[in-house]
């Protein structure tokens, strides 16, 4: 009988465990004197596991787990005093060393229950630790344009995980550049702050906001320049000057004044207005007319600015905003300086400009850092003494003026390079320690970091790679590989910032995620660090050669036929003595002087100074240059390199001593007498491992190690189908024949082939997102090509000498090529519009429209209708209506909120049919029914959903039916939707 007993309670207990809902003995733990990050971290850790597993476990506070029976995921900062009693002495050690920043994640099992510890040596290090849990615990990834969570949920568990991080760099993160509206030219402050929540998600800490001050057309309103006197109380200010973002009725940068409604093949339906911009020039487009306008721009710029940077300080963002160096003065504010009988030149005034503008700064948009902005031609031109002095000049008023104003934030100079062409490292010797210097790479960022950031100690320096450039800004680009080796070499040089330059966002989220895990982890393929300064043989440098040329001058023409090009330096391991140093120099590349300019020191003599081999002996010829009794004292010989203008190159180099000789063939092979040189620096670290892991977690398992493979081969190696026309992104136009050309697109095919092994609506849509961008690539190439056909027809035209020759000619020819020009556009909106998912992806499509097909169609169509003698007929013309797939997405996303702030959505429906109904959905995350809401339908596909300020955490989806069909955002809704949780 007893027996029985036992085992019917055994039965019970076993009843009553199954009973029990996932996650009902598990708690996120708090400290009851939590930061605000801390609470953050505990939300976030609550959302996550939710959208992991359908589990919403409770948040609690209290200083002691010692009664706690339930499995716990605690997050605090090591001041925390719940942590005393959460862990053993060992582990209160290693907590207690704990830096800002670090954290210390560690799970503790027992049979009873799973507790997972994540410490931080600071608030922030609480949160970057929640964040890092999230994503090797959950399989959640997280990128600057949104999260990525994977589509199968998990069984319910708290997932152990061991894991401390230390970050690399004390500063990290992004430059996003006005001038474009791919960029933050079209952002309003809803997508600045969908960009700021995610940046802590990846590690990162920094915002960075540069300015053009005057000109394309005129100043940007990120900053605003004026006498401290024009300043009011609230930062209100009394005169103001032209100054405007981009926009589709403002003609710059090689783009046109549009109407969107007179955008083609059903692009039109994504915009709700025809003068489309940011929401501060709402009314003013494309700019300010007068002074009070000028004046309102200015004061809306301030207050939204204002709003964005008062929710990245929470977040522990650093942000920083800045203008060009020497100060440029908008027209307007010069006339009314003279007007008062100022000099614009004058130091005083300038000083007070400076003033004026960090007084209005700091009331109305309060910033971490100040930045001042070299020019821009030192990158490709030389600077003359007055130049450079001016420079140092100003930045001394600069410096004064805030130091008169109590430093309301720090300094920093930036520009296109480190410092004037005659001295990179002029700023360290001649500013304060505490001024930051730094810089974006040369060369749209096909240029390594400055080394040169090497010679510079006892200061902030922060290096800036390019995540993409502006040549080819509407076509995708990959460079994983190449943010891995800029971040490397800014560790080897001793940088402590670490930030990318950008515009867009989600065709970037695989070079974004590379730097940013650059900056806290390199050990797993940075396998063997280099102190670049202490290396032995050259400093960097790729091959360049030009074979089966003659070299003037030279009967060893093979020597001269190979060069290191983008050479910095030699550094050779030798005994100390005297040694005669021979250099040999051949240009094979620069066509005229000035191209090529570079100083030379050894062993850091400067011996040569202002070297133009083009202007010394001209193209393909020898130039030698004998240094004799160069003594050595430390067993290392130092050639180095200072490039002015473009990069050094070498030739050969020779050297002799008493027990030493080697005689070098830089850039080339051995050959009879000479040895070859040292490999080509890598560009590129390798990325497999890189590619493995984001190709699982955006794809899923089925097909991952096949895609990584695929993005692997081809990250730094795109072609490249859009080039710098008048602007960015205009057709690479290109007369090879397409036979050609398509082999460099063989890989479309190769990832389309991989589509059937994808599984899950999720994992559906982000593939079919880069097969679309990859196949609308290879129709802009395809497109190049057709250009080039076209434009060769029209030139054998032209010179046609009668008007019957000529119409006959077009009929026959032109006519035709321009039909098949208009197919090809079609389908390259057949694959653009499809990948359209965010404001920066609006400004792609304006970039065809306003500056693309502008020179592509328009103004050729009327030269043709004139060679014709009438109007072309509809087969060689775009239509206006969409007949793509029927799409639904949001293009801002909000993953948090202030307290207080609404949840407000901008909806876009593209379709072919009018929608039957557009709906969102929502509700108190994982609780309750959803309610509906119907979105107000503003104008063509464009629809405005608004929430009050929310007062809970919440999931919600769109849907959109037509004939009958449900389309929703996000693809995987309504099992896993898009969250919203409060920053209390």
């Amino acid at each position: 009988m007893i027996k029985k007993f036992t085992s019917l309670i055994f039965i019970l207990a076993c009843v009553l465990a199954a009973c029990k809902r996932p996650g009902q003995d598990a708690v996120i733990l708090l400290g009851t004197k939590a930061s605000p990050r801390e609470r953050l971290a505990a939300t976030e850790l609550r959302r996550y596991l939710y959208l992991r597993t359908d589990v919403l476990l409770p948040v609690q506070a209290q200083d002691s787990i010692v009664n706690l029976k339930k499995s716990v995921l605690l997050v605090a900062d090591k001041s925390q005093i719940v942590l005393t009693s959460a862990l053993d002495d060992k582990l209160k050690a290693r907590v207690s060393n704990l830096a800002e920043e670090e954290f210390l994640i560690t799970t503790v099992s027992s049979p009873a229950r799973t507790m997972v510890v994540i410490a931080g040596g600071n608030p922030a290090g609480a949160l970057y630790g929640a964040y890092r849990y999230i994503e090797d615990g959950l399989g959640v990834r997280f990128y600057l344009h949104g999260d990525v969570v994977p589509d199968k949920k998990m069984t319910f568990q708290i997932p152990a995980v061991q894991a401390q991080g230390k970050p690399l760099f004390p500063i990290r993160g992004i430059q996003p550049f006005h001038d474009f509206p791919e960029g933050p030219d079209w952002w309003n402050a809803d997508e600045y702050k969908a960009l700021l929540a995610q940046l802590p998600k990846m590690g990162m800490n920094f915002l960075g906001l540069h300015t053009y001050p005057e000109g394309n057309p005129n100043a940007e309103p990120t900053v605003w320049i004026g006498s401290a006197g024009e300043v009011g109380e609230n930062g209100k200010v009394a005169a103001g000057y032209p100054s405007s973002w981009q926009n589709t009725l403002r003609g710059n940068w090689g783009y046109e004044a549009k109407n969107t409604s007179d955008f083609h093949l059903g692009a039109a339906d994504l915009f709700d207005e025809d003068a489309f911009g940011p929401e501060i020039m709402k009314g003013m487009m494309p700019e300010p007319k007068t002074p009070d306008e000028a004046n309102a721009l200015f004061e809306r710029a301030g207050r939204m600015l204002g709003d964005v940077f008062a929710m990245a300080a929470p977040l522990g963002i650093k942000t920083c905003v800045g203008t060009e160096t020497p100060l440029t003065i908008p027209a307007w504010v010069q006339n009314r300086l003279k007007s008062q009988g100022l000099n614009p030149k004058d130091p005083k005034v300038v000083k007070d400009l400076y003033k004026g503008m960090f007084e209005r700064l700091a009331r109305t948009s309060p910033s971490t850092y100040y930045w001042l902005w070299t020019n821009e031609g030192w990158t490709w031109s030389d600077a003359g003494r007055d130049q450079v002095r001016a420079v140092v000049q100003d930045l001394g008023l600069a410096i004064q003026a805030a130091k008169e104003l109590n430093n309301p934030f720090m300094l920093a100079t930036c520009g296109w390079v480190l410092g004037p062409p005659s001295d990179r490292i002029l700023f360290d010797r001649t500013l304060p320690k505490d001024i930051i210097v730094s810089c974006i790479n040369r060369e749209v960022g096909k240029a390594p970091v400055d080394i040169n950031f090497s010679r510079i100690s006892g200061r902030s320096k922060w290096v800036i790679p390019w995540l993409e450039d502006d040549p080819s800004l509407s076509s995708p680009q990959l460079w994983a590989g190449r943010m891995r080796r800029d971040a490397a070499d800014a560790l080897a040089y001793g940088c402590d910032g670490l930030l990318g330059i950008h515009w867009r966002t989600r065709i970037l989220s695989a070079n974004i995620k590379a730097l940013a895990r650059a900056a806290w982890e390199q050990k797993s393929w940075n396998l063997q660090p280099v102190n670049r300064t202490e290396i032995i043989g050259p400093v960097n440098g790729v091959y360049a050669s030009f074979p089966d040329k003659p070299i003037a001058g030279t009967d060893e023409a093979a020597l001269y036929r190979d060069v290191r090009d983008k050479v910095f330096g030699y550094h050779l391991a030798v005994p100390n003595g005297r040694y005669n140093v021979t250099l040999k120099f051949c240009e094979g590349e620069m066509d005229k002087p000035g191209a090529r300019v570079f100083d030379v020191s050894i062993e850091g003599k400067k011996v040569l100074e202002r070297l133009d081999i083009f202007e010394a002996v001209g193209r393909f010829s020898k130039l030698d240059f004998n240094f004799l009794n160069m003594e050595v004292k430390d067993g290392r010989l130092d050639i180095d390199f200072a490039d002015r203008i473009g990069y050094p190159c070498l030739a050969g180099l020779v050297v002799q001593g008493p027990d030493y000789s080697k005689k070098l063939n830089c850039g080339g092979p051995a050959i009879p007498g000479f040895e070859a040189d040292w490999p080509e620096t890598p560009r590129f670290a390798p990325v497999k491992d890189f590619y493995e892991d984001w190709a699982r977690n955006q794809f899923g398992e089925e097909a991952s190690f096949d895609i990584a493979a695929i993005f692997s081969k081809i990250d730094g190696h795109l072609p490249l189908p859009a080039t710098w026309i008048g602007g960015p992104g205009g057709l690479n136009i290109s007369a090879l024949p397409w036979d050609k050309v398509s082999k460099d697109y063989a890989f479309v095919d190769e990832l389309a082939a991989l589509r059937p092994r994808i599984l899950g609506p999720g994992n559906s849509e982000r593939f079919d997102y880069w097969l679309n961008n990859f196949r609308y690539m290879r129709e802009m190439a395809r497109l190049d090509g057709l250009a080039a056909e076209y434009n060769k027809a029209l030139e054998e035209t032209k010179k046609l000498t009668d008007g019957a020759s000529k119409k006959q000619k077009a009929l026959a020819t032109l006519l035709p090529l321009r039909i098949k020009i208009a197919a090809a556009v079609e389908a390259v909106f057949e694959y653009l519009l499809p990948t359209v998912s965010n404001t920066g992806e609006l400004g792609t499509v304006a970039n065809w429209e306003q500056h693309i097909l502008p020179a592509l169609l328009e103004k050729p169509g009327k030269e043709l209708e004139t060679l014709l003698d009438q109007k072309l007929p509809a087969e060689a013309q775009l239509g206006r209506v969409y007949a793509g797939p029927t799409r639904v997405f949001v293009p801002t996303t909000r993953t948090s909120l202030r307290p207080g702030e609404p949840l407000e959505l901008k909806i876009i429906v593209l379709s072919l049919q009018k929608p039957d109904e557009v709906a969102m959905y929502w509700r108190k995350l994982g609780q309750g029914s959803f309610e509906k809401m119907t979105p107000s339908h503003l104008t063509r596909g464009v629809y405005r959903a608004q929430l009050p300020p929310l007062t809970e955490d919440i999931e919600y989806y769109v849907e959109a039916r037509v004939a009958g069909k449900a389309f929703v955002f996000p693809a995987t809704a309504p099992g896993l939707n898009q969250t919203v949780v409060l920053m209390k």
